[in-house]
């Protein structure tokens, strides 16, 4: 009953909300926009080359040397335990998760993972030291 109640008085609140707010009263200065864009500053496009990013290496990732078919296989065989995010080098929490959602989420993330690895196996160095529950967002 007391739910029955709830929901009642929070669809008046919110019927009651929306007839009070009306956009009609809003105007748009067409004028005044125009003179906004007009004024503002001129922004170019910086090439990369531009940026010195000195003390930084272009051509190596920390940990890029992890192997996609070692993840595939850790994920197919132990994919509930989040091993396979250890070996790509994700925070000790990620694979606490894993444990404690039933295999992520009951084995629906490990068996994305496993899809993703697959079709994204030449290069999985997003992947790795990735520190997201879900490593493909």
């Amino acid at each position: 009953m007391r739910k029955i109640i709830l929901f009642t008085l929070v669809f008046a609140l919110t019927t009651l909300c929306s007839f009070n707010s009306k956009a009609s009263g809003y105007i748009a200065n067409d004028n005044r926009i125009d003179g906004l864009f007009a004024s503002a500053p001129e922004v170019s496009n910086v090439s990369l080359t531009d940026l010195s990013l000195t003390g930084y290496s272009t051509t190596t990732l920390a940990g890029s040397n992890k192997d996609a078919i070692v993840a595939i296989v850790l994920d197919f065989f132990l994919g509930g335990f989040g091993v396979h995010r250890f070996y790509l080098g994700t925070e000790v929490m990620t694979g606490i998760g894993y444990i404690l959602t039933c295999g992520g989420i009951f084995g629906i993330v490990p068996l994305v993972d496993f899809v993703v690895l697959i079709i994204d196996n030449k290069d999985i160095s997003k992947y790795v030291n990735n520190p997201k529950f879900f490593m493909w967002v």
